[in-house]
């Protein structure tokens, strides 16, 4: 495979469910041999998408002191600021250039799962630019959203029952990360760098890229592959949570951004479960032997976590 599928998912809104269940073979085929495809029609207004990108170009435009105050490193529930170098997706390529900010679900400093502590279940820290976190909150909930409706593909190619992961997705992980990449020096010799080889920890990511080139994806030949911006449509890819939950069915694939010759920047949506959910192969696929055991998604997304961060101390 040389090019990625591109699939739209207006099917799955369909009452026909003959257009659901072809909508959902075509995500199946493509999360069976790549585990990356592109959406369209996934009914994002254009307006919201380009405003998600002025959110970024205004953070990141904030004085480096300001941003220090969001930093991730205050937070113990993966929220904030991530400097320039402070992360390693790949720690043997060296650190990541490139710096992000991430907002979760924004739940209220009183909210009984944030005075409790629990994993993944605390405040977001908010740049002081006026508007900002509305505007940052509304592409939240219309990524959410799609990532719902993406997820009964899943579930009526699968062979479950069309809501099996409604359950799982009321108070779902879900991450909305800003990432900025300065221009690249070695662009055309370094092949890691920009952010080093990895594979996504969760469910799936909904991205949105602009249009300098630099996303690239690991297909079963071993091979290299360009993912380049396609105008109205978002880039998604299964994470290594749903192909452990799926016992290998979807499969998560490597890829990387190489650094840019041009100042890059993208916006991506992480969707995982609720906290709480036991991801067991037995409840995806009950025909086969597991080859995964049960996990809670909070207990999974921590040790992925701890392993990509040097400043951890808390439980994320």
């Amino acid at each position: 495979m040389s090019s990625l599928p591109i699939i739209s998912v207006a099917g799955l809104r369909s009452d026909d469910p003959a257009q659901r269940r072809a909508t959902a073979a075509e995500l199946g085929r493509a999360c069976r041999e790549v585990g990356f495809f592109y959406v369209t029609d996934h009914g994002i207004p254009n307006a919201v998408c380009d405003d998600a990108f002025t959110l970024a170009r205004e953070l990141f435009s904030l004085p480096d002191e300001t941003k220090e105050t969001l930093s991730i490193k205050r937070s113990p529930h993966n929220r904030g600021y991530v400097a320039m170098a402070d992360e390693k997706l790949n720690p043997e390529s060296g650190a990541d250039m490139k710096e992000a900010f991430n907002i979760g679900t924004d739940f209220p400093e009183d909210h009984p799962d944030v005075l409790a502590g629990k994993p993944f279940r605390g405040v977001n820290f908010w740049p002081p630019i006026e508007g900002w976190r509305q505007r940052a909150l509304d592409y939240f909930d219309h990524c959410l959203e799609l990532g719902r409706t993406i997820h009964r593909g899943f579930s009526i190619d699968l062979g479950l029952e069309e809501d099996f992961f409604s359950q799982h997705l009321d108070q779902p992980v879900a991450t909305l990360r800003m990432l900025r990449y300065p221009p690249s020096a070695d662009s055309n010799t370094r092949d890691d760098g920009g952010a080093g080889t990895h594979s996504d920890y969760g469910n799936i990511t909904i991205l949105a890229t602009d249009q300098v080139a630099g996303l690239e994806v690991l297909n079963r030949q071993g091979d290299w592959i360009q993912a380049p911006h396609v105008p109205g449509a978002f880039v998604c890819n299964i994470g290594d949570c749903l192909m452990r939950w799926s016992n290998d069915t979807y499969v998560s694939t490597p890829h990387r951004v190489r650094p840019p010759a041009k100042e890059r920047y993208s916006v991506a949506f992480f969707l995982e479960v609720n906290p709480e959910s036991v991801i067991d192969p037995r409840d995806v696929v009950p025909d086969q032997a597991p080859k995964y055991q049960p996990i809670t998604c909070a207990q999974y997304l921590k040790s992925r976590l701890d392993a990509t961060y040097d400043h951890r101390q808390e439980p994320a």
